[in-house]
């Protein structure tokens, strides 16, 4: 959609949801799933709008990669050489055409294309999916303006994320759902977005279940793909997952500590709940001497630092591995195909800061904005360092083991697991965040194999989009991350700063890998000039700020 037919689509938006009746709006927001956004009034900035796409070439009538060793998604091992052709947005064949250290046959290979990429000892992959993901909001915009949309979303397909679950669409679902359609028409360089709306806290409207049942409705007229809960009163909570379930509205949710006494991942998941983020509601499933945490006497969960201290002891207060409790939970999820979206990258600064605060990326590659923001501060979330001890990171670590256990058993077992970053917060860049997702969760024990079907088939699995993503195969789409370095043998190489290797050859040490293009759409991007274009970004503003501060 053009960017000058973009009023059109929110004003179509907006027909739907006066097309519900009167009654049912009672009370109900006149944007529904902008309420998070307008709360900030005109103190904080949106982020700037991407440019009209400037990179990525196609889609072509026909390309085909040539020569490459496949990672297919479905947790098969690789098989190579092969060639891939896409026709338009899909892909039309994949065709094995010889064998290892041997010169290819040009017998049987498919036909030329407008446009090839020779990929012989590089490595395919299907696109990531990034299952619990934020463009840059006003939340961080507190010492200035948020990063822009641009910087966002080429840090994403700079690492080869095709794909993202933006979940809660915190810039407001109607600037989010623009955003949707301009990816959708290739018109900015962005990923494929799935838009879950915000469902408004409990102390903002007084919210009713029948209040909640009309907001479920208005926002499935709106457009929303989803749903992303906070909590709730229990009566409203049911009400609104039944709803949103009945219209086939996606639904996820973090289990605020202020709501999950009421409602745990057990009951949420009863009411058709789809998926968890993160792992709030979990522990406290698993209590089998308690019902609450056990929070110390002078607790307050506005104290940013008491909030995630006293999370990162919460899991030793769960029931043991292997015991009863531990069974029937976990037996209980699996029964209802529930998902789980654990973003281990988001809190791994609590077991260990001074990591997080010194990642190779921040130089080149964090805003200005961002970086303030993740500085200790009370007010601002996930800035809580005010006097991180030695140890708070130990409980973390602890948290950490049994955290793993679970999800790990949990994929043993036939469950679903998703890979999200949920970056933007606690020290954590877009792009460089997921893929240290998806180092946890080789660390969890999940087989390199499994960690890429994480990343790509079971994410496309919880969007229900299987069908067109998630896997290399001819029929779907042309997603897909092309990297010169074996990720199954160190994920490091998909990281945009690549990985240290010691060249034996020089005695150099050099960084390798980093993704080499990603395919989004039939689109082909130049990963490294995605790059560049941000680290040019990054240097430009904090060149304005100087400027600005003399």
């Amino acid at each position: 959609m053009k960017n000058s037919q973009r009023p059109f689509g929110r004003f179509c938006r907006l027909l739907l949801v006066c097309s519900l009746s009167a009654g049912a709006l009672a009370d109900v927001p006149a944007t529904p799933g902008n309420e998070f956004v307008a709360a900030y009034g005109d103190a904080l900035a949106l982020p700037a709008d991407a440019p009209a796409r400037a990179r990525g070439e196609g889609p072509f009538d026909r390309l085909v990669l040539r020569g490459a060793t496949l990672v297919d998604g479905t947790g098969a091992p690789p098989i190579g050489p092969v060639d891939i052709v896409i026709e338009g947005d899909r892909i039309t064949q994949v065709v094995s055409v010889g064998y290892p250290k041997l010169p290819i046959s040009e017998r049987g290979r498919p036909a030329s294309g407008d446009k090839e990429i020779e990929a012989t000892g590089m490595y395919v992959l299907p696109g990531f999916v990034d299952a619990h993901a934020h463009t840059s909001s006003p939340q961080q915009s507190i010492n200035g303006v948020p990063s822009p949309t641009e910087y966002v979303y080429k840090l994403w397909l700079g690492h080869g994320i095709t794909t993202v679950r933006e979940i809660g669409s915190i810039n407001g679902l109607d600037w989010t759902l623009e955003q949707r359609e301009l990816s959708a028409d290739g018109e900015v360089a962005a990923p494929r977005i799935f838009a879950y709306a915000l469902f408004p806290m409990r102390e903002r409207f007084g919210m009713t279940p029948e209040k909640a049942v009309a907001w479920v409705r208005a926002v499935k007229a709106a457009g929303a793909d989803g749903i992303k809960f906070m909590g709730a009163a229990a009566d409203v909570m049911e009400a609104a997952l039944r709803e949103s379930d009945r219209l086939g509205l996606m639904t996820g949710m973090h289990h605020a500590q202020l709501s999950v006494a009421e409602v745990d991942v057990l009951r949420s998941s009863g009411w058709g709940l789809d998926a968890m983020e993160h792992w709030y509601g979990l522990p406290e499933a698993l209590f089998d001497d308690k019902t609450v945490q056990d929070y110390p006497a002078d607790y307050n969960y506005n104290d940013e630092q008491h909030r995630f201290g006293e999370a990162g002891r919460l899991w030793r207060q769960a029931a043991e591995p292997g015991s009863e409790t531990w069974n029937r939970v976990m037996d209980t999820l699996l029964e209802r195909d529930f998902t789980l979206v654990p973003t281990m990258t988001i809190y791994e600064a609590s077991r260990d800061w001074m990591r997080a605060r010194n990642a190779d990326w921040h130089e080149d590659y964090t805003w200005p904005t961002l970086w303030r923001f993740f500085q200790p501060n009370r007010a601002a979330h996930g800035s809580y360092w005010f006097y991180w001890t030695t140890a708070d990171e130990i409980a973390w670590k602890q948290n950490y083991s049994r955290w793993m256990r679970f999800v790990n058993e949990y994929k043993n077992r036939g469950g679903r697991v998703a890979a999200g970053s949920d970056a933007g917060f606690i020290y954590k860049v877009y792009g460089f965040a997921y893929v240290r997702e998806l180092e946890l969760l080789q660390e969890a024990g999940f087989h390199p194999l499994e960690v890429i079907r994480a990343a790509t088939l079971k994410g496309a699995e919880l969007l229900r989009a299987d069908a067109d993503i998630g896997t290399v195969q001819a029929g779907k789409k042309a997603d897909l991350v092309i990297v010169p370095e074996n990720p199954l043998h160190n994920l490091k190489v998909l990281y945009g700063t690549g990985a240290l290797k010691l060249n034996d050859d020089t005695g150099e040490v050099e960084r390798v890998g980093g993704v080499r293009w990603t395919i989004k759409d039939g689109i082909v991007y130049d990963a490294r000039a995605l790059l560049a274009d941000v680290r040019a970004l990054v240097a430009a503003e904090k060149a304005r700020e100087a400027a600005e501060a003399q």
